[in-house]
């Protein structure tokens, strides 16, 4: 699976769980879910497309766990997690025009303390 594809997926909201959980609260809550969308565990009398939805739903569960449910993997996840959000938070090449900005002239300049207002 690409990175950004996995970084735009919440595997902690698939499980239901936040990056604070514990492994053996994720593990809980893996559990869980799996009993409720485990293919074998679906009744006959379900609609064609409610079972292609919930074997999704089963699939994502599993790859949500596959990441969370290691130290290692889930620790790195976390990691680009965290640098995915702080890099779309502000781009860095980002271009602000002068209008823009709030300009207030009656504030004293900062560097030497003189009003700046044009009298």
């Amino acid at each position: 699976m690409a990175l950004r594809e996995q970084l735009q997926k919440d595997w902690y909201s698939i499980l239901g769980a936040g990056p604070s959980d514990s492994l053996t609260d994720l593990k809980r809550k893996y559990q869980r879910l799996v009993l409720l969308y485990h293919p074998d565990k679906q009744s006959t009398d379900v609609p064609a497309g409610e079972v292609e939805a919930r074997m999704q739903r089963f699939i994502e569960i599993d790859r949500a766990w596959k990441i969370l449910g290691n130290e290692e993997t889930k620790k790195e996840y976390d990691l680009q997690r965290r640098e995915y959000e702080l890099t779309q938070g502000w781009p860095v090449d980002a271009q602000v025009s002068l209008g823009d900005m709030a300009w207030n002239h009656k504030a004293p300049c900062l560097k030497c303390g003189k009003n700046t207002s044009p009298v």
